[in-house]
């Protein structure tokens, strides 16, 4: 099967805005993915353009093209410099994006970080897409349907520092413990987002381990990479195959029987409920607890007093996948 993954160009603000915003700062937003160009971080580009047009606010969209936190910290620091009221980022690894998100916000600039947190001190809120443990669990749970809760299992990463993926995997390992005693990550390997090395690992590991029972792909590359190489090696119904990742990469593997199904939330939404914090902290309005009024989501859970949570994650099979595009 040929696989594409569509890459779409970053969106880039126009100049900075010259006009105060309710809490001093200008209503201009600087978003930053972990990197451009792959469809999860497209979807989510695609939600902030939607919340910066509904709340009428600048938005700079952008990212470095490899998943690589000294990259995002030259960008936050040239972002500085450009009279952003907010930076919002998803951290490539939450401890090497600390100094210059301090340093942001030691210029009066409102901080914040979506998908995957940065160091607690180094930011004022966390848009969360869903719980660790709800994701970790579910993901879980979805491979044990599949191997009757039993077997040893590869894990394709991004990187082994990027805060959710790493905390996802500590879930996934305490659900293991608790509920699939028989269930064990034998390997967690990095895939750098980038596809070909997803499959080439994912490849290479299968036939060095010939009694893998499944594999997790947890992140939106990782996953259809390893589903690509399950089907290149002829393994569908033998290999499992889960993990995270947008249904317009995975339906193709849905539809081939390398995949069953598979978890995500929607990347869309969470590009909106970030912007949309980002201008309620740019105003002033950003609540300690209780809900925070998001536009069309309505009310989001302040899960804690930094912390604002999206939901529940989805899982996605042939019943619904055709429900969604992103």
């Amino acid at each position: 099967m040929a696989l594409v993954l569509v890459a779409a160009s970053c969106g880039v603000g126009q100049q900075p805005s010259q006009g105060g915003g309710g809490g001093g700062g200008p209503k201009k937003i600087c978003m930053m993915p972990k990197l451009v160009g792959i469809p999860y971080f497209n979807a989510s580009e695609k939600g902030a353009e939607e919340a910066a047009k509904d709340l009428d606010v600048e938005l700079v969209y952008d990212g470095p093209t490899e998943a690589k936190a000294a990259l995002q910290s030259q960008m936050i620091e040239q972002w500085i410099q450009q009279q952003c009221g907010a930076i919002s980022v998803a951290a490539n690894d939450p401890d090497a994006l600390a100094p210059a998100m301090k340093k942001a916000e030691d210029a009066g600039i409102k901080t914040s970080s979506w998908d995957a947190d940065v160091a607690k001190d180094a930011r004022e809120v966390f848009v969360n897409q869903a719980t660790f443990e709800a994701i970790g669990y579910e993901l879980v749970d979805v491979m044990a349907e599949q191997t009757d809760g039993k077997g040893k299992f590869l894990v394709v990463t991004g990187s082994l520092t990027a805060p959710n993926q790493v905390a996802w995997l500590k879930e996934m390992r305490e659900r293991m413990k608790e509920k699939y005693p028989e269930m064990s990550i034998a390997s967690v390997e990095p895939g750098e987002e980038d596809l070909q090395l997803g499959i080439d690992i994912t490849k290479n590991y299968l036939r060095a381990n010939p009694d893998t029972a499944g594999v997790f792909g947890i992140t939106s590359v990782a996953l259809p990479g390893a589903a690509e190489a399950v089907e290149q090696e002829g393994l569908e119904g033998e290999v499992a195959v889960t993990g995270l990742s947008t249904p317009n990469d995975m339906k193709p593997y849905l539809e081939s029987g390398a995949v069953e199904k598979f978890v995500l939330w929607n990347p869309v939404d969470l590009g909106y409920l970030a912007v949309h914090v980002a201008n309620a902290q740019i105003e002033g309005n950003m609540p300690k607890s209780g809900t925070f009024e998001a536009g069309r989501l309505g009310k989001v859970e302040m899960i804690a007093e930094d912390e604002v949570l999206l939901g529940p994650p989805l899982v996605f099979s042939q019943d619904n996948i055709d429900e969604y595009d992103f």
